[in-house]
């Protein structure tokens, strides 16, 4: 046993020879706070601890974060289609009833137009023409309007 454990010391050894030659961790050692904590070995083995121990959460927050993020841009892209094709929808909508709309007061005006002109060329003809006759459509209806003035008229009849 003493022999196995003889040769877990060499490998340790050698494990820290080659951390103690790198050049990073020699520049890190020289500097103040490496010889602070060459002085202080609890508090080094501590920092160790922590460090070792903190990773795991500090990995788990930063998936958190990051997977929050992605869902967050999803989400965010999906919704805007949402809202925009519930908008184009809603447009289509609001467009196809003023179309109705204005069809419908088109057909109300146009219906008034004829109404009235019938009515005003029924009212306003000559009374040489019976009503009979020009609900019969047998009499000849003029295309100039009747003189409305007598002096125009009886200067023609002159």
């Amino acid at each position: 046993m003493s022999k196995e454990i003889q040769e877990l010391q060499k490998r340790w050894q050698a494990v820290l020879e080659t951390v103690h030659s790198n050049s990073h961790v020699v520049a890190f050692m020289n500097s103040r706070v490496g010889r602070y904590l060459d002085d202080h070995p609890f508090l080094t083995l501590s920092l160790v601890v922590f460090l070792a121990a903190s990773a795991i959460p500090v990995a788990f927050f930063l998936f958190f974060v990051v997977a929050t993020t992605v869902i967050a841009c999803v989400g965010v892209i999906i919704m805007e289609g949402l809202v925009i094709s519930m908008g184009g929808v809603t447009l289509l909508c609001v467009l196809g009833g003023l179309g109705m709309l204005s069809l419908a007061v088109s057909a109300v005006v146009s219906v008034c137009y004829l109404s009235l002109t019938t009515l005003l060329n029924y009212w306003l003809t000559p009374n040489v023409l019976s009503k009979k006759e020009i609900a019969n459509g047998s009499s000849f209806i003029p295309s100039s309007p009747p003189a409305l003035d007598q002096d125009a008229t009886n200067k023609k009849s002159e």
